[in-house]
């Protein structure tokens, strides 16, 4: 579903991403991992077109993301930023309806389909107790938690995460990777997520992208992307895998 052809991104002359080139099959679930300043964050605002490449060109359905019109393309990719920046004072309800707008045709108002769906949305991330709650009202936690319920409310068949969980406490945690994990399995959506906790990637995404050097280190199942000799290169650091856990040493 998703091609990336010697993709390269600079920041005025820093070089962030170099000569990246791989492909995301349809309904897999990737970690994308690396060490601080590696272009995790980069690599999916390129994929969702926030970001122009300055060179290569990245597909989605064979199609240059380039070409795709602002709501076509919002029909095909939901992004959860790192920082959620609320501007305004909308309500959580509200916020999880903005999920709906690709769907609607200019000044149309909401259907009874899209207050469904943001319901379900916001009760599938335990969310749907803050729905008349302003931004003001909630935690860091728990606005990651309604920007998540906005995304699913885009039904887009790709759900791009940027550090979704670094907010939550442990509970909200797993909750929300055994959340993105259901949904792969029965909805087959395409999930890519930035995480930076290697646990939580080898506990429940089965695979893994992994930079380093501004290019990709290695592709493919996170439980040989996490091996002692990876995660040295990659991270810097020792560790031991015991009974499906990484111990650093």
């Amino acid at each position: 579903m998703i091609n990336i052809s010697h993709l390269s991104y600079s920041f005025g002359k820093k070089e962030i991403l170099s000569d990246i080139s791989m492909s995301i099959e349809e309904g897999s679930f990737h970690a994308i991992l690396g060490a601080n300043g590696c272009g995790k964050t980069t690599l999916l605002r390129c994929i969702s077109n926030l970001l122009p490449v300055d060179k290569g060109q990245i597909t989605i359905d064979n199609r240059n993301v380039q070409e795709y019109g602002a709501r076509m393309l919002a029909r095909k990719i939901a992004l959860v930023p790192q920082r959620p920046a609320f501007d305004l004072e909308f309500s959580a309800f509200e916020t999880v309806l903005m999920g709906r707008n690709p769907y609607q045709r200019h000044l149309q108002n909401e259907s009874q389909q899209d207050w469904d769906i943001v319901e379900q949305c916001m009760k599938q991330t335990n969310t749907w107790h803050l729905r008349l709650a302003m931004p003001s009202q909630m935690s860091g936690g728990e606005l990651q938690r309604v920007m998540i319920a906005r995304a699913l409310a885009q039904k887009t068949p790709i759900l791009l995460l940027d550090e979704p969980t670094s907010s939550l406490d442990i509970e909200h945690q797993l909750e929300i990777m055994r959340l993105l994990k259901t949904i792969n399995a029965e909805e087959g959506k395409t999930i890519l997520i930035v995480v930076h906790d290697l646990n939580l990637a080898l506990r429940y995404c089965p695979n893994t992208i992994l930079l380093h050097n501004k290019k990709i280190f290695f592709q493919g199942p996170t439980s040989v992307a996490l091996s002692p000799q990876n995660v040295k290169e990659a991270f810097h650091v020792d560790t031991r895998i015991i009974d499906n856990h990484i111990i650093v040493e």
